[in-house]
């Protein structure tokens, strides 16, 4: 899908992933010392607001103009010190410019591309990275297809953890986590190719999502 695509597909529905930031992304950084962080792909903003919420100073960007026009709406209805604490950006994951300080987090959350965009992508987050800093990539794994329910059903657009990390093995990153995660379906929809409540898999009838998560800290020296 292109950024006109996605267009129509926001423009469609309010609030096509909900407002509830996404569960990985609540396990995983709740709780850590907040700097600057860039939600990449970051759709109508929930992760992107969640972390502003707990002190991060966060930009947001998507290729998406009218999920950014959507995000930006959401802002206006925030408290003011959470909203100074955003930034939204238009922009192509694929072709991110970091700034020279770089990013002490990095999400990466249910961008969903062929192999060759993703790894572009990727490497892409893992060059704006601080020293010190985190990347979380997390998105519908390859096993979702017979395993789970919902999701993109074109393999070509799935990943396993194995697979981000080849994608970035020669980025000198520590590995702290790189596992297949389950998520109940209903009410914890996503992004960037179609995460969805319904819908595929020969898991229906437990209604069970299944996601790759990696978790990648660059060295602080």
């Amino acid at each position: 899908m292109d950024s006109q695509d996605w267009d129509d597909r926001y423009a469609a529905s309010e609030l096509v992933w909900g407002a509830a930031p996404n569960q990985w992304v609540v396990r995983e950084l709740t709780g850590r010392t907040p700097g600057h962080a860039l939600d990449l792909a970051a759709g109508e903003g929930r992760n992107t607001i969640w972390l502003a919420t707990q002190g991060w100073e966060v930009t947001g960007l998507d290729f998406s103009a009218v999920a950014l026009e959507r995000a930006e709406r959401l802002t206006a209805d925030l408290p003011d010190e959470v909203a100074d604490r955003l930034t939204w950006r238009h922009g192509d994951a694929r072709a991110l410019e970091a700034p020279a300080a770089g990013y002490d987090l990095v999400l990466v959350a249910y961008l969903q591309l062929p192999a060759a965009d993703r790894r572009t992508a990727l490497r892409r987050a893992a060059d704006a990275l601080a020293p010190g800093g985190t990347l979380l990539v997390l998105g519908h794994d390859l096993s979702n297809l017979t395993e789970g329910v919902g999701g993109p059903q074109d393999p070509a657009v799935l990943f396993t953890p194995e697979d981000v990390l080849v994608d970035l093995a020669d980025h000198g990153l520590r590995t702290v986590r790189a596992e297949r995660v389950h998520r109940v379906v209903g009410g914890e929809p996503g992004h960037k190719g179609g995460e969805t409540d319904g819908g595929g898999g020969a898991a229906d009838g437990g209604r069970v999502a299944v996601d790759a998560l990696v978790r990648l800290e660059r060295s602080a020296g």
